[in-house]
């Protein structure tokens, strides 16, 4: 499974997200510009010492990663969805994409890939769910419907 980060700013749902990719086996993708340092010194000094156990990649765009990947599946997490995550039978090598902590994904995105679009039911009178959080309830109901292979 991929997870992608549209131009993350807060370093430790970053760093909660990489650790869960590394427990996962699943691929973080990083759309720039970061919030934050990835340099090894930066990385060591924050302890995540399972940075080595994850695969990462870096973007300067996401039409970088379409071109890339332009026949994979791309679902985009967004409150304004009409489609639940748990709508999507999603295969072992889709990318699940997320945005920037603050303003979610960019609405060209949203437009453009509608039908693409899933979100996690809450509350109506609440803002959003903690980025970490929502790639972790995503990520698993993916890797539950594939059969959470090669995990334990």
């Amino acid at each position: 499974m991929n997870i992608v980060l549209y131009q993350p700013q807060i370093p430790p749902n970053t760093g909660n997200i990489a650790r869960t990719c590394a427990c996962t086996g699943s691929s973080l993708h990083l759309i720039r510009p970061l919030g934050f340092s990835t340099d090894e010194k930066t990385v060591k000094r924050a302890g995540l010492d399972y940075w080595d156990k994850l695969n990462i990649h870096y973007y300067d765009s996401l039409e970088e990663l379409f071109e890339k990947y332009s026949d994979s599946n791309f679902y985009f997490s967004t409150k304004y969805a009409k489609n639940h995550y748990t709508d999507v039978e999603y295969e072992s090598d889709d990318f699940l994409v997320f945005g920037r902590e603050t303003t979610g994904l960019p609405d060209n995105i949203i437009k453009d890939y509608s039908d693409n679009c899933i979100r996690i039911p809450m509350k109506a009178e609440t803002r959003s769910l903690n980025l970490a959080n929502s790639v972790c309830i995503v990520l698993y109901e993916a890797l539950r419907q594939t059969g959470f292979s090669e995990l334990l």
